[in-house]
């Protein structure tokens, strides 16, 4: 099961605008190709951070950082996103909902050099949180070509992403990734190099069942032990209802508590 299903929560409809957090945000996005679905939600609910700027890290259309801003006032939040017309439709986006005095998005890629980054406004030691949800495979492992931008990269590039994380965090800041769970050894030994009081949280479809998705945090500058936490069910244990939890997560009510 993936944690992006369709669902009453996430509405998508023929004229790519979809209903995030029960309405209250609204976001454009390709009607072909990758969307946005609960696993950007979750990762956004899961910023505890109430105030300072937030980095979203292949932001997409901006679902996460979008649901953080509104999840937390006290936010401000810097998009990256290296695909040009995606890039247009999170600008879109941050304007439709009334975030244009907390939100920018900047059109890189990270493998621009450090220097390229600064150049585009996106400076070291700077963020009191940072977000990502990588593309979850490996290339030439998923085979939707309309797709394969968002969700495939070659695997060492996934040290990228957190060696990224790790360098624009501030001293004391947080990076939070969500992934899905075959990459977690990977994603743990980026994690380790760069941060202390590494945190996972695994997150199954039903209790008893096999994870699908984790959590990983990490703190800049800590040196507190890593810390395993139980695996958390999205759904009831049958039918297709989520349980309390994340039915408040995914109705704008409630952000995640871990």
């Amino acid at each position: 099961m993936s944690l992006s299903q369709p669902s009453e929560i996430v509405k998508r409809g023929a004229a790519t605008r979809d209903a995030f957090l029960g309405g209250r945000l609204t976001l454009a996005q390709p009607k072909d190709g990758f969307r946005a679905g609960l696993d950007s939600v979750v990762l956004g609910a899961a910023v505890s951070t109430q105030a300072g700027a937030l980095l979203d890290l292949g932001a997409g259309v901006g679902t996460a950082a979008l649901c953080a801003l509104t999840h937390q006032p006290g936010l401000t939040a810097t998009l990256v996103e290296a695909d040009a017309e995606t890039a247009a439709l999170a600008r879109q986006n941050i304007e439709n909902n009334g975030f244009l005095a907390r939100a920018e998005v900047l059109a890189l890629d990270l493998a621009d050099t450090g220097a390229a980054r600064l150049a585009a406004g996106l400076t070291q030691d700077r963020f009191a949180v940072v977000i990502a949800n990588p593309p979850y495979y490996v290339a030439g492992t998923e085979a939707a070509p309309q797709r394969r931008q968002a969700r495939q990269m070659p695997a060492a590039a996934l040290d990228r992403w957190v060696a990224a994380a790790a360098g624009h965090a501030a001293p004391g800041g947080e990076a939070i990734f969500i992934h899905i769970c075959a990459q977690l050894p990977a994603l743990l030994a980026s994690f380790e190099n760069r941060f202390g009081d590494v945190t996972v949280l695994p997150l199954t479809p039903r209790e008893g069942e096999e994870a699908h998705r984790v959590l990983v945090r990490g703190k800049k500058g800590s040196r507190a032990p890593f810390r395993m936490l139980a695996s958390r069910a999205l759904h009831e244990a049958e039918g297709r209802r989520f349980r309390p939890e994340f039915e408040a997560i995914f109705r704008g009510t409630a952000r995640l508590d871990w």
